[in-house]
């Protein structure tokens, strides 16, 4: 297969299938693995062959698919762009009501604790964001990118 028709299909199918409704999703060590598995196990470590020709490494193999970014970075980004465009919306809307709903009652024992607000909060805290960079569109993005 030619190399820009691989990077098409990574770039059509296979990071958009990943990354789908990521910013909904609360992100764990575990899931982070899962995702570098994805990266090293599927693509990262992928080689390309040419009749007479050594085969290439992974470096090379990323600057050719246009992959800077890993797919977690990708689902961060997704998920901080979401949380501020939620922040930004007027008190009334649906999303900004489902943002700050809490449950009745009590976890169940077991369950994990990290919920997808304190989620955001470590990511901000990762990133060097504070809590009102949300309300400057132009420069909350050039900060998430």
């Amino acid at each position: 297969m030619i190399p820009k028709t691989k990077t098409h299909i990574y770039h059509a199918v296979v990071k958009s299938t990943i990354t789908y409704a990521a910013e909904t999703r609360c992100l764990k060590a575990k899931n982070g693995s899962k995702t570098k598995f994805h990266r090293n196990g599927r693509f990262g470590d992928a080689r390309l062959e040419f009749p007479g020709r050594k085969k290439l490494e992974k470096t090379v193999v990323k600057q050719k698919m246009n992959t800077v970014k890993s797919i977690l970075d990708d689902i961060k980004t997704k998920q901080l762009q979401c949380y501020g465009y939620v922040q930004r919306t007027e008190e009334a809307k649906l999303p900004k009501d489902v943002v700050k709903w809490r449950p009745p009652g009590r976890r169940k024992r077991g369950r994990p604790k990290l919920t997808w607000a304190k989620g955001i909060r470590g990511l901000m805290g990762e990133m060097g964001l504070m809590g009102e960079d949300w309300n400057d569109r132009g420069n909350w993005r050039e900060k998430i990118m």
